[in-house]
C-alpha cells in the first residue's frame, strides 16, 4: 500500500501537530445526512441536548476529585453511555477488576489540565489492563472520561476515531486522495491529531452556517461519518444491538452512546459478565435518545 502523511507543524507548546488533509465533499455529504435524519427525531437540537446531559453526568460523577470515591453502580451508570466500553467491561466489573479500574481513572484525571501529559497518561491507562484484543476498550474507556468531563480541552480520541494500528476510522474516511482504500496514512492517533481533526470539523462547520455548540455539532459529524461508514459495510457486526433496519440515525447514536437506555424499561445495553443486562432504577429521568418521539417501546 502507499503512504499518505500530512506533514507536521509546531504549535506553541512544540508540540508537532499533522496537517490533515480531508474531504470537503465528504463532509458536506455527511453534514447533510446527519440534519436530514435528525429531521424525524426532534432535530439536531435534541441531539445536542443529549449530548449536554452526557457530559453533565459524566462531570458530576468524576469531576472536582470525585473519581476516587466512585461505587461500581455509578460507574455502571457511565458505561451505559460509552458504547465502545460497555461491549466488553463486564469481565472487569467484579470487585478486583473495579478497584484497578478505579486507580487507573484517578491516575488518569490527574493532571488532565495540562493536555502536554494525555498521551503519556492514556499509555499508563491501558498499562494496567492486558495487551490483548479483549482489552482493547482500555483506550477508549479513558479517550471517552477526558472528552466527557472536559470536553472543551479534549476531543473526541476513541479508535474508531482514528485508530493507526489498524488504519481504520474517522480519519480514513474523510481523507482527501486517489485511492484511499489503498493507502496507509501516516498520521498518529496522538492528542495532537485529535485537536486538529476538532479544529478542521469547527471550520468546516463555520463555513457551513453553524456557530453555536460547536463542539456538540463536531462530535455528532464525527460520529455521522462513522455511521456512513458502518451503512457501506452493511452494519453486520453492530446489527445485534438494533432492531429497526429503518433508523437512519442508530449507529450515530451508538458511537455517542446515546442509546445506552432502552426506552420503556430500566434496562440498559450494559451487560455483565454472564450476560445479564444492567439496570437503573431511574431510567425515565435519564433515557437519552432511542428512535423518535413515537417509538414503540
Amino acid at each position: 500500500m502507499a503512504a499518505a502523511q500530512g506533514h507536521l507543524l509546531e504549535n506553541s507548546d512544540g508540540a508537532e501537530r499533522p496537517v490533515l488533509h480531508l474531504s470537503g465533499p465528504k463532509l458536506k455529504s455527511c453534514l447533510q445526512v446527519l440534519v436530514d435524519g435528525c429531521e424525524n427525531f426532534g432535530g439536531v437540537e435534541r441531539y445536542v441536548s443529549a449530548l449536554d446531559f452526557k457530559v453533565s453526568f459524566f462531570q458530576e460523577t468524576l469531576a472536582a476529585g470525585a473519581v476516587g470515591n466512585i461505587a461500581v453502580d455509578d460507574f455502571k451508570r457511565l458505561c451505559v453511555f460509552m458504547a465502545p466500553v460497555r461491549r466488553r467491561v463486564g469481565a472487569w466489573l467484579d470487585e478486583q477488576g473495579f478497584r484497578s479500574i478505579k486507580r487507573a481513572l484517578v491516575d488518569l484525571l490527574d493532571g488532565a489540565e495540562d493536555t502536554c501529559t494525555t498521551d503519556a497518561r492514556v499509555a499508563a491507562f491501558c498499562r494496567v489492563f492486558p495487551d490483548d484484543k479483549k482489552t482493547r476498550w482500555a483506550r477508549d474507556l479513558a479517550c471517552e472520561v477526558l472528552h466527557n468531563v472536559d470536553p472543551e480541552r479534549y476531543p473526541l480520541m476513541c479508535r474508531w476515531v482514528w485508530d493507526v494500528k489498524s488504519n481504520t476510522g474517522v480519519l480514513r474516511e474523510i481523507w482527501y486522495g486517489e485511492n484511499v482504500d489503498g493507502t496507509i496514512i501516516d498520521v498518529p492517533d496522538s492528542y495532537e491529531t485529535f485537536l486538529m481533526l476538532r479544529e478542521e470539523l469547527s471550520q468546516f462547520l463555520a463555513e457551513n452556517g453553524i456557530f453555536r455548540d460547536m463542539l456538540r455539532y463536531c462530535d455528532l459529524l464525527t460520529a455521522q461519518v462513522y455511521a456512513d461508514y458502518i451503512c457501506s459495510q452493511g452494519g453486520a457486526f453492530l446489527r445485534t444491538d438494533f432492531s429497526s433496519e429503518d433508523d437512519p440515525m442508530q449507529y450515530t447514536r451508538r458511537m455517542l452512546g446515546l442509546d445506552g437506555v432502552k426506552p420503556g424499561n430500566s434496562k440498559t445495553r450494559l451487560r455483565d459478565v454472564d450476560g445479564v443486562a444492567f439496570e437503573i432504577e431511574e431510567a425515565s429521568n435519564i433515557t437519552l435518545i432511542e428512535r423518535g418521539p413515537d417509538a414503540d417501546s
